[in-house]
């Protein structure tokens, strides 16, 4: 009996367009660096440390600020297509199967930190431009700070410490993001990325200036 409770929980929590194995999916992943219960990799939250190490170098050497700039979001699956993960489309396949009440959240999350990157690269070259290197050093660290803080939210859906898609616990978590935020000085808070109650989307992410914008006010 208790199988089949676990077979049908597994059922309706798939996301759409999976293939419908998820427990078959979690003996595969066993000892592949893809968590067992999530079927979630902390491999891609790389492509945000990636963009938090370089932001961090901008501080002290602005001639990195190129490389930053040059930094888009990706996909999960375009990550794992384009790296050496020696395990890549099981990874995906794992990714497209994942029980909803982490694969939301997790999404939502992804969508949040590629809308903060966005912003933060875009007001980063503002910065830049008006060549002002206190500024540049200011709005750099309270960038990667919070990039960290969402980093630490997305690694915690991947581990199965969050685990709803009705947005409860992972809105305890960023509200934390929030309560740090506002103990801020206001000169740093004021250059600081958008903090927003609850995850955003990927669908939802800011698509034109006037969205971009509007984050920060």
């Amino acid at each position: 009996m208790t199988g089949d409770v676990e077979t049908f929980r597994d059922d309706i929590e798939r996301p759409a367009g999976g293939i419908g194995y998820p427990r078959t999916l979690r003996r595969l992943v066993q000892g592949k660096n893809i968590h067992q219960d999530t079927l979630l990799a902390t491999d891609y939250l790389n492509h945000f440390n990636e963009i938090a190490m370089l932001l961090e170098l901008v501080a002290d050497m602005p001639d990195c600020l190129e490389d930053a700039l040059n930094w888009a979001p990706k996909s999960y699956e375009d990550h794992f297509s384009q790296s050496s993960f020696q395990d890549k489309a099981l990874a995906i396949l794992a990714y497209e199967n994942a029980p909803r009440r982490y694969r939301e959240p997790f999404d939502q999350l992804v969508g949040q930190m590629n809308a903060t990157v966005v912003v933060a690269l875009q007001r980063l070259r503002a910065a830049a431009e008006g060549a002002d290197p206190e500024q540049v050093r200011l709005f750099t660290t309270q960038v990667t700070m919070k990039l960290q803080r969402f980093v630490d939210v997305a690694s915690a859906v991947i581990h199965g410490r969050v685990e709803t898609s009705g947005q409860e616990e992972i809105d305890t978590l960023l509200s934390e993001i929030e309560e740090d935020d506002s103990a801020e000085p206001q000169e740093a808070s004021a250059l600081a990325p958008p903090a927003v109650r609850g995850a955003q989307a990927p669908d939802e992410a800011p698509t034109s200036q006037a969205d971009i914008d509007a984050l920060f006010d």
